[in-house]
Parts: structure tokens; sequence; C-alpha cells
């Protein structure tokens, strides 16, 4: 992790121990990475493939294995 101040956790309250404090570390950076990889799907645009397969098949029914067949 960064020694920057401004990117570094700071503990308020308790006494964790060294283990704890990677274990809390490590959750909240894998939360962080989760949600900027979500703003990042967010914020992109759809590539050519998936503008162009968008109209190539409708979405299945419950039963529509068996509609070919008659």
């Amino acid at each position: 992790m960064s020694e920057n101040p401004e990117l570094a956790i700071r503990v308020v309250g308790g006494d964790p121990t060294p283990e704890e404090l990677a274990a809390a570390t490590a959750v909240l950076q894998g939360a962080l990475d989760e949600l900027a990889g979500m703003h990042r799907r967010a914020q992109r645009s759809m590539t050519t493939w998936e503008r162009e397969r968008r109209g190539l098949r409708r979405p299945l029914q419950p039963g529509g294995w068996n509609s070919w067949a008659r």
C-alpha cells in the first residue's frame, strides 16, 4: 500500500493486530477495486461486437427447445 498520507488507512478505535489490519485493508481494497471496475464498465461505450450482436438472438422462452421439432 502507498505511504501517501491521503491514501493511508487510519485506525481511530481499538487496537488491531497487524494481521487484523492487513485483513481489513485487503477487504477494503477489494471493495474499492470492485467499485472501480463497476464504474469503468458503466462509463465505457459498447464495442462493435456488442452493438451488432444485439439483434442476433431473441431471449429464450420456456419450452423453446421443444418448439423447433414441431
